[in-house]
């Protein structure tokens, strides 16, 4: 008699924990808890550190990279600086390849054509 109520408990164990999970689940959907303020205020805390560490990031790169956004100097009245050499002045041949690389990369003065729409 014993063996057979070890084999049957098993089954009602399982069959038990079933059905304490289904009520469980439908208490809890009729009853939602609350929602916490501490979860609330640590999503606002994070949110104000993420955007101080964007902050810092940013302000990081406008120090680094700033003086490469700058506009250029005007040039001097005289030529270029002393001690530099244009490109023009180094050579005809290079000066005539430039020329020549930049108008085969602009067709002309006008309006450049659209670009193709992007698919997605």
């Amino acid at each position: 008699m014993g063996d057979v109520l070890l084999a049957l408990s098993i089954p009602v164990l399982v069959f038990g924990g079933g059905i304490y999970a289904a009520c469980d689940c439908w208490w809890r959907r009729r009853h939602p808890a609350p929602p916490s303020p501490y979860t609330h205020r640590a999503a606002r805390l994070a949110e104000q550190e993420m955007l101080l560490l964007a902050e810092e990031i940013v302000d990081d790169a406008h120090a680094a990279l700033g003086p490469l956004y700058e506009a250029p100097a005007a040039p001097r009245p005289g030529g270029p600086a002393a001690g530099l050499k244009t490109e023009a002045s180094r050579s005809p041949q290079a000066s005539q390849a430039s020329r020549s690389s930049r108008s085969g990369a602009t067709p002309g003065r006008g309006p450049s054509r659209p670009a193709a729409a992007r698919r997605r």
